[in-house]
C-alpha cells in the first residue's frame, strides 16, 4: 500500500467556506430587486416611448386626432387610476405572483400593440398594458420595504426612483431611434415589439428568483376601488385630453364632478373601519404629507417641462425626434448620478443638501428659460444647464421618496406605495396638462421662445414649492431607522 508524499512547502488546499447563509440571502435579495428594477424600466419607459412615433402612428393606422391622443395618454391614465388597487391586490395574493402576471400582461399587451392593424385596437392594447404597469409598479416598492433595512434600503429606493425617471428619458431616445431606423420596414411598431423578449426573459428569471412575500390577506374594497378610479378618471381625463378638446363643458363636468367624488370617498375610507382600500392615517404619519407635497412639486416641473422642451425643440429649433431625445441625456446623467449617491451619504449631510439641491433646480429651470427668451438656443451653454438641472433634481427626489415611503412601517407599505405612486402619475400627468396648455395657447399668441421661458418660470416656481416641503421634511427623524 503506497502513501501519497506532499512537499511541506506546497500545503493541501483548503475548501473556500461556503458563504453564510446572510450573503446568501443578500445576493438574492439584490438579484430579485433588478428583476424587480427591470419591469419597473420597462413600465416606465412605455410612458414616453410612444410620443415621439405619434405622427407615423396617426399615418400608418389613418387614426384621428382623439384616438391618437387615447394611444399616447390611456396608458398613464390607466396606470395611475389603478395603483393603489394593484398595491392591495400584491398584499392580498402576493407581491411575487401579481408582479409577474402584471409582467405577463404587460408582455403580452406590447405585442398587441406591435401587431396592431387598426386604431381602435392599439387603443385598447395600450388600456391593457397600463394594467399591466398599475400591477407591476407597486410590488417593488413594497418588497424593497420589507426586504432592506438601513443603508441598503435607501440604496434600493435610489435606485428605484433613477429607474423610473431613466425611464422616462431613455423612452424619448430609444423611441426616436426605433422609429428612425425602421427595422425590417416596421415602421413605428418595433417601439412595443421591443418589450416582448424582454418580458418573457424576465418572466422566466423571475420564476426562479423572485421571493415570495405577502402581506396580511385583506378582503378587497370594492366600493373603495370603485370611488378611487372614478376620482382620479374625472380629474385626470380632462386634464389629459382638455386642451385637444379646447376645454369643451364636458371636461369642466369632469373636474367639477371630482370634487364630490373625491368627498365619497374620503368619507367611505373613515367609516369603513376594516380593510379600507387606503389607511388615511397615512397622511398623519410625520413628514409623509410634506414629502408627497415636495414628489409633487418636483414631478410637476418634471413632466411639464419634458412635454415642452420636447415640443419646443421640434417645432422651434428644428430637431428631429432622434436629436430631441438625445438632448435629455444629460439630464438623465445628471439625475442618475445624484439620485444613487445622495441616499447612500450620512443622513446630517443629506439633510443640509437636500432643499439646497431643490433650490438649484428651481434656479436652473428658471436660467433655461431666460437664455431662450434672450437669445437662441445654443447647446454650448445649455447642455451644461440640463445636465445642472438633472443632477439638483436627483439630489432631491430620491431622497424625499425614501423619506415619505421608507419611514412607513411595514404593515403600512402596500398603501404607501400605492398612494405615492399614484400622486407621481397624477403630477406628472398635471404637470403636461397645466404647463403644457400654458406653452402651447402662450406659442399661439406670441414666438415660441417666450412660451418656453413661460414654462420654465414655473416649473422654476413649482421647485421652489418643492424646496420648501423638503426643509420642514429633513427636520424630521431620519428615514433609515425606520423599520
Amino acid at each position: 500500500m503506497s502513501t501519497q508524499l506532499r512537499s511541506p512547502s506546497r500545503p493541501a488546499p483548503v475548501a473556500a467556506p461556503p458563504p453564510s447563509p446572510g450573503v446568501r440571502a443578500r445576493a438574492s435579495r439584490w438579484t430579485a430587486l433588478w428583476i424587480l428594477l427591470a419591469g419597473t424600466f420597462m413600465g416606465s419607459l412605455d410612458v414616453s416611448i410612444v410620443a415621439v412615433a405619434g405622427p407615423d402612428i396617426q399615418r400608418s393606422l389613418h387614426a384621428s386626432d382623439a384616438a391618437l391622443q387615447l394611444i399616447i395618454s390611456g396608458y398613464s391614465v390607466v396606470y395611475a387610476t389603478l395603483l393603489i388597487t394593484g398595491a392591495r391586490l400584491g398584499d392580498d395574493h402576493g407581491h411575487r405572483r401579481v408582479f409577474l402576471l402584471g409582467l405577463a400582461t404587460f408582455t403580452a399587451a406590447s405585442l398587441l400593440c406591435g401587431v396592431a392593424g387598426t386604431a381602435e385596437l392599439l387603443v385598447a392594447a395600450r388600456l391593457l398594458q397600463g394594467l399591466g404597469g398599475a400591477m407591476m409598479l407597486p410590488q417593488v416598492v413594497t418588497v424593497i420595504q420589507l426586504q432592506f433595512e438601513g443603508a441598503e434600503r435607501a440604496k434600493a429606493f435610489g435606485l428605484f426612483a433613477t429607474v423610473i425617471s431613466l425611464g422616462v428619458t431613455v423612452g424619448l431616445v430609444l423611441g426616436g431611434a426605433l422609429v428612425s431606423a425602421d427595422i425590417a420596414g416596421l415602421g413605428w411598431r418595433p417601439i412595443f415589439l421591443v418589450n416582448v423578449p424582454c418580458g418573457i426573459a424576465l418572466l422566466a428569471y423571475g420564476l426562479r428568483v423572485l421571493p415570495a412575500t405577502r402581506g396580511v390577506r385583506r378582503r378587497l374594497d370594492l366600493v373603495g376601488v370603485a370611488l378611487m378610479s372614478a376620482t382620479v378618471l374625472l380629474l385626470i381625463v380632462p386634464l389629459v385630453f382638455g386642451h385637444q378638446a379646447d376645454w369643451a363643458p364636458w371636461t369642466w363636468a369632469c373636474l367639477a364632478a371630482s370634487v364630490p367624488a373625491e368627498i365619497l370617498l374620503v368619507l367611505h375610507l373613515r367609516r369603513r373601519h376594516t380593510d379600507p382600500l387606503l389607511d388615511l392615517r397615512l397622511l398623519r404619519m410625520p413628514g409623509v404629507a410634506l414629502g408627497l407635497l415636495s414628489v409633487t412639486g418636483q414631478t410637476m416641473a418634471w413632466g411639464g417641462f419634458l412635454f415642452t422642451l420636447t415640443f419646443f425643440l421640434q417645432q422651434s429649433v428644428g430637431y428631429s425626434a432622434l436629436q430631441c431625445g438625445l438632448t435629455f441625456a444629460p439630464y438623465a446623467v445628471g439625475f442618475a448620478a445624484t439620485s444613487l449617491l445622495t441616499p447612500g451619504l450620512p443622513d446630517r449631510m443629506q439633510r443640509r443638501l437636500l432643499p439646497g439641491g431643490l433650490a438649484v433646480m428651481a434656479l436652473a429651470y428658471a436660467g433655461l428659460g431666460l437664455l431662450v427668451r434672450d437669445g437662441s438656443w445654443d447647446p454650448a451653454v445649455t447642455i451644461p444647464l440640463l445636465l445642472l438641472t438633472g443632477a439638483a433634481f436627483g439630489l432631491g427626489y430620491s431622497p424625499v421618496v425614501l423619506r415619505t415611503v421608507a419611514s412607513v412601517p411595514p404593515a403600512n407599505a402596500p398603501d404607501a406605495s400605492g398612494l405615492f405612486n399614484t400622486v407621481n402619475q397624477l403630477a406628472f400627468a398635471f404637470g403636461i396638462a397645466t404647463l403644457g396648455t400654458v406653452f402651447l395657447d402662450a406659442s399661439e399668441a406670441g414666438p415660441m421662445p417666450e412660451a418656453f421661458a413661460e414654462v420654465a418660470f414655473g416649473c422654476g416656481a413649482l421647485g421652489v414649492l418643492a424646496a420648501g416641503c423638503t426643509v420642514l421634511l429633513v427636520r424630521r427623524r431620519p428615514a433609515t431607522r425606520a423599520r
